[in-house]
């Protein structure tokens, strides 16, 4: 039994090929739950060199996470063949993401004397659509959406030919005889008679005209990338004032006409993951300024199908406007039913194709912290791979994550298997989907609903709560509740296979707290089982609770009253321009706020720290979309030798770090100093004071520093605190194969969910 990534990647024909060549009789076949049944008979030297091949030159798009090899009985058979898949077996592997498509097919795409010349939808045993497709498994071509288009004879032929490497049992094969059909349509879905309906689409983005485009795993919008007035268009239409545009560039040439490139990222673009990429603009970059607004990085990726790749090719700029199609703040739409309905106000035209969408996948994110690649968002690509847990589970587990950019879990044995990015599931139609993913899950890896344990947030209001109490109570299941940072910090213990008490640190936006106040900004001593709360950033005000996350000048205005007066405050903020562009009700707002405050939630975020610190240089007055005012904070910022002098107080056993003595720093600094550099120093000195705590509470068996949340990919916070630790010779640790967000948040509530019927 083999299991890992083994089916949807050629795997089955790899093993008929190399047992032919070992001299060997038997049969593979699928079997349900996504592993590969292998019998093999033959002399003891064949067989092992059949082990050995199977090591050595599997398809480099196949994964094997586990060979399990049993003697039995010889069965006597006299060939080796291809059987039908078994749905009566069980043995749990990974369901296949989608993998782009492969150099090899897209030069028969290319080529006029192909047979898939300017075929959209062509992929082999190597790339193409996987999940995005998959009804159930095992993944047999029956399964999946393609089983609506029969194989034509030279297809079918390919198909059963075993000297045909990339198309023998290749199950989503097809050519334009017998496969997806695609065709243009105006705003109204009216059909647009034309032969050519992928260069007419083209044609249409170059003069401007703005397309709603169905491509893998669901739709996106495609415009002009290069023009200000088709940008600034769409950003009227959408409602979507300042967040950034992703940016499809035909391949790496085009890349670097628009962007900072080296090899760690030319090798991100080109991966069969294909995820999007935040790379920093060239200043003589030919994108329109509005793509990214006051941001130095824009999201580039590659086309990662023939549709995209021949779209792209026939434009005049060679790359375009590629996001997701989806009203604001709901699911993006995976079929025509939704588009019609939900984008027809968005754009002209729908470029369609007849292949469902069965599973919705949205394009990864990828940016660079330190250095090193950390994904933002998990989706394409990357999902639904499991990952290996460190530790064995008694029972399986339901994991139903946070809110925000939110993903849910499934666990057995020692894997976890998060869904795909979901999103923010304050929006229904996030929250049923989370709903619908993780059944998905269960349902494909033979988790009956009454058995898991299920594990939530603490916070009592988040919906992914509400779900979880409700499923208790309806399945009769035990429910766990886990505080928010805890599980930051133990998801990136489990990714790194850690046991043990580790030192962490969680620094995002919000998380509620075991005292009942807003965290983000937690340095804890965390194991498995327990954790302990050593020190955080100054409880600060939220004056209007949340109004204080849009608005941060009011959070400013906040942290400025623990250390000035009223009046002292009102001057400030209206001699720095902040009372009229940063309250929109400004005088009359104002005495509110200063009203507000002592009734108002207290929180130790650094998430609202950075904020108050755009808000206080003239970078945000308001966030249109989550994270705004840290990242353009974070694209502000100019390196400077200068440090802000930190101030870190113990109370209670606890340590603060008092960020009302930064920002009273920053102010005797504006005057002297470049709002560039005062950005820097700011974000640097948080890092460096979460790194100052440390070296107070490390003690000498400690090695590592784990650190995840929002706020952990920002590069200054993690420079500072870098630096800091290094004088103790510790050593940080960021998440790798999980987003440091609450995309991650599963992980780790898996991970405590694991030891809470141990103790």
């Amino acid at each position: 039994m083999v299991r890992g990534i083994v089916q949807g990647v050629g795997f089955r024909p790899f093993i008929y090929r190399i047992a032919l060549r070992c001299n060997l009789y038997g049969y593979v076949k699928n079997i349900s739950g996504s592993a590969v049944e292998i019998h093999v008979e033959g002399e003891e030297s064949n067989l092992k060199q059949f082990l050995r091949l199977l090591n050595e030159e599997k398809p480099s798009v196949a994964e094997i996470d586990e060979i399990n090899i049993v003697e039995i009985p010889l069965a006597g058979y006299n060939s080796f063949s291809i059987m039908k898949s078994d749905i009566t077996s069980h043995y749990s592997s990974m369901i296949p993401p989608d993998i782009a498509i492969c150099d090899e097919c897209l030069q028969e795409v290319l080529d006029p004397n192909s047979r898939w010349y300017n075929y959209p939808f062509h992929s082999c045993a190597y790339c193409g659509p996987r999940y995005s497709i998959i009804e159930k498994l095992p993944y047999d071509r029956i399964n999946t959406s393609m089983n609506d288009f029969p194989l034509c004879s030279e297809c079918l032929f390919e198909y059963h030919d075993p000297n045909n490497r990339r198309r023998f049992h290749a199950q989503g094969i097809s050519c334009p005889k017998c496969g997806p059909i695609i065709w243009l349509a105006d705003k109204n879905f009216n059909k647009i008679q034309t032969n050519n309906p992928i260069y007419e689409a083209a044609k249409l983005l170059d003069e401007g005209y703005i397309i709603a485009l169905k491509g893998l795993g669901g739709f996106h919008i495609a415009a002009l990338a290069s023009d200000d007035d088709v940008v600034r268009r769409l950003r009227i239409l959408k409602n979507r004032p300042t967040k950034p545009f992703a940016v499809m560039a035909l391949n790496i040439e085009i890349v670097s006409q628009i962007a900072q490139l080296n090899d760690r990222a030319k090798l991100l673009l080109l991966s069969q993951e294909r995820p999007i990429v935040l790379l920093e603009k060239l200043n003589a970059s030919p994108l329109s300024e509005l793509i990214a607004p006051g941001l130095k990085h824009v999201g580039i990726f590659l086309p990662y199908t023939a549709l995209h790749y021949l779209l792209l090719n026939n434009t005049k700029d060679k790359f375009a406007i590629m996001t997701s199609g989806n009203p604001p703040g709901e699911t993006m739409c995976i079929d025509e039913t939704c588009a019609r309905e939900k984008l027809h106000n968005y754009v002209d035209y729908f470029l369609l194709h007849n292949r469902r969408i069965v599973n919705r996948v949205d394009d990864s994110v990828v940016r660079f912290t330190n250095g090193n690649p950390m994904l933002l968002r998990r989706g394409r690509g990357y999902a639904p791979r499991w990952i290996q847990l460190p530790f064995k589970l008694e029972k399986p587990i339901i994991a139903f994550g946070a809110m925000l950019q939110n993903t849910g879990a499934v666990a057995f044995e020692d894997k976890a298997i998060l869904t795909q990015y979901i999103g923010d599931v304050d929006e229904f139609s996030s929250y049923q989907e989370l709903a619908k993913y993780l059944r998905l899950l269960m349902e494909n890896y033979k988790i009956n609903v009454t058995d898991p344990i299920l594990v939530c947030d603490l916070h009592p209001q988040y919906p992914t709560t509400i779900m979880a109490e409700q499923w208790s109570k309806k399945y009769n299941n035990e429910l766990v509740r886990v505080q928010h940072h805890w599980a930051h910090i133990t998801s990136v213990m489990a990714e790194y296979g850690l046991h043990d008490e580790y030192i962490g640190i969680a620094i995002d936006g919000a998380g509620f707290g075991t005292d009942g106040n807003i965290w983000g900004g937690e340095i804890l001593r965390v194991s498995y089982n327990n954790f302990e709360r050593i020190g955080h950033l100054q409880l600060q005000k939220m004056p209007g609770g949340d109004l204080a996350t849009l608005y941060p000048s009011r959070m400013l205005i906040s942290i400025l009253s623990t250390f000035l007066s009223e009046k002292e405050i009102f001057h400030l903020i209206k001699n720095l321009g902040i009372l009229d562009k940063g309250l929109p009700h400004k005088e009359k707002e104002f005495n509110i706020i200063m009203r507000q405050i002592n009734n108002s939630p207290l929180t130790s975020s650094i998430g609202r720290v950075l904020d108050a610190t755009a808000a206080l240089l003239g970078i945000s007055y308001y966030r249109s979309y989550e994270g705004e005012p840290a990242m353009k904070l974070e694209a502000f910022a100019e390196p400077s030798s200068e440090l802000l002098d930190p101030k870190i107080e113990l109370l209670e056993s606890n340590y603060i770090i008092n960020t009302s003595h930064l920002f009273k720093s920053i102010l005797e600094l504006l005057d002297s100093q470049k709002r560039e550099k005062i950005a820097y120093m700011m974000q640097y000195s948080l890092g460096q004071c979460l790194g100052t705590v440390i070296n107070r509470i490390a003690k000498t068996k400690d090695k590592y520093v784990i650190i995840s949340g929002g706020a952990a990919v920002n590069d200054y916070i993690i420079k500072g605190l870098a630096d800091t630790i290094k004088i103790k010779g510790l050593e940080f640790l960021l998440p790798k194969q999980l987003p440091a967000n609450d995309g991650g948040i599963p992980l780790g509530q898996i991970a405590v969910a694991s030891n809470y019927f141990k103790k």
